[in-house]
Order: structure tokens, then C-alpha cells, then sequence
């Protein structure tokens, strides 16, 4: 099974059909105002709209209250919605009720500790994602470019399908899914020129390299 992988924060069409061809599984539009990834629904209206049927499209919103919510659905036609904040797993539950979409929960890795968020996200996200624990000072909870002791993820049982995220590159990303065993992987910031800005070709080479590397050993 090919790795699938998500492109997060997009802002131009055109890189949403460049990751579509390439054969990214999912695309991500970010509607935390403080990302340099930022977009507002008009905007992901407009890109969702252009997303290619068959690739799922990821809402990813920070610690949000149902009215944000309520907006945002009413406006942008998402597949996913990815609670990248610090949701609570009774939050989780809420919004995949209210809501009747598929719901991501993300969350920081940075110790053995942190990984108990697996089985406490497992029983209530349709998904996990598992990123670098942001600094103290960082202003986003995600999208930093940093890494995780990937160790600390291996060999872990996953209650639901998971993505590996957190400073993956067209360099590591083998790496990453090998020491891992990580069947989908998430990135944003290691397909950019500059912070908020995709490039096309780091794009396709990322999307080249994470699903065309040997199935993942995780000896």
C-alpha cells in the first residue's frame, strides 16, 4: 500500500492541482489567523471548489467555538475537519456529533508521556495526527518544520489510522516512514520557498518520495 499524503496549508489552485496530479490523498486549508497559512472561507471556498474529486478536503481550525464552526461549514464544502488545538477528547466527540464529518485530532509529541494521547484521542477522532511538540514561545501549534523522536511512535498500536507529522522533508520523509511504519504523512512547511509559500516542485518531489519508497521496516 502506497503512502498517502496530506498537503497542508494551501493557497493557490494551482498547487492544489499540482499536489492532486502528483497523488497527494488529502489537501489542507488552515483557518488560524496567526499561520502564515491562513486563508479566509471565501478563499478555501474558491480552492475547494477546484480540489479534484477523490482527494479529501481538510479544514484545520485552532480551538474554535461552534459559531466558528457553523460559518465555516456553511460556507467551505470540506470533507475532514482536523482540531489542531488543545480539544479536549469530549470536544472531539462534540463535533464529529453536531458536525457529521470525519474529525482529525492533532497532537504534539515530544515524550513518552505525550504518547498516551493515542489511546485518549483513539476513542473519539476518526484520525490521529502526531506532530513535534510546538516550543513554549512558538505562536502556532503546528507547521513549526521541527521533529519528533520518532521512536517514540514505533511500534505503538494505533486505535485509528494516524498520520506522522512534524519538519518531514523530501530528505527524511523515507527515513520517517521506515523507523515509523506511518501509512499516511502530513506536511506543510517543508514544501515551501518561504512561510506560506508552496513550491511546486518541492511538492511533487515530496509526494514522489513518500510513495515510492520500500514498504516501511520498522527493525
Amino acid at each position: 500500500m502506497k503512502t498517502r499524503v496530506k498537503i497542508c496549508g494551501l493557497k493557490e489552485a494551482e498547487h492544489i492541482k499540482v499536489a492532486a496530479e502528483a497523488g497527494a490523498a488529502y489537501v489542507g486549508f488552515n483557518f488560524f489567523a496567526k499561520s502564515p497559512r491562513f486563508v479566509s472561507f471565501d478563499q478555501a471556498r474558491e480552492l475547494a471548489l477546484q480540489t479534484p474529486i477523490g482527494v479529501a478536503k481538510v479544514g484545520l481550525v485552532v480551538n474554535v467555538e461552534n459559531a466558528f464552526l457553523d460559518d465555516l461549514l456553511a460556507k467551505v464544502p470540506l470533507d475532514m475537519i482536523q482540531l489542531h488545538g488543545h480539544e479536549t477528547p469530549e470536544r472531539v466527540a462534540e463535533v464529529r456529533e453536531i458536525y457529521g464529518l470525519p474529525v482529525i485530532k492533532a497532537f504534539g509529541i515530544a515524550s513518552i508521556e505525550d504518547t498516551k494521547n493515542i489511546d485518549v484521542y483513539g476513542a473519539v477522532a476518526d484520525q490521529l495526527l502526531v506532530d513535534a511538540k510546538p516550543p513554549k514561545d512558538a505562536k502556532m501549534l503546528g507547521g513549526n518544520g521541527i521533529t519528533f523522536d520518532w521512536t517514540l511512535v514505533k511500534r505503538k498500536f494505533w486505535p485509528k489510522p494516524w498520520m506522522l507529522a512534524g519538519g518531514l522533508t523530501v530528505e527524511n520523509v523515507a527515513s520517517a516512514i521506515q523507523m515509523t511504519g506511518a501509512k499516511q504523512v502530513d506536511l506543510s512547511s517543508g514544501v515551501e520557498s518561504a512561510p506560506g509559500v508552496k513550491d511546486p516542485d518541492l511538492i511533487r518531489a515530496f509526494i514522489k518520495a513518500a510513495m515510492q519508497e520500500p514498504a516501511p521496516k520498522l527493525s
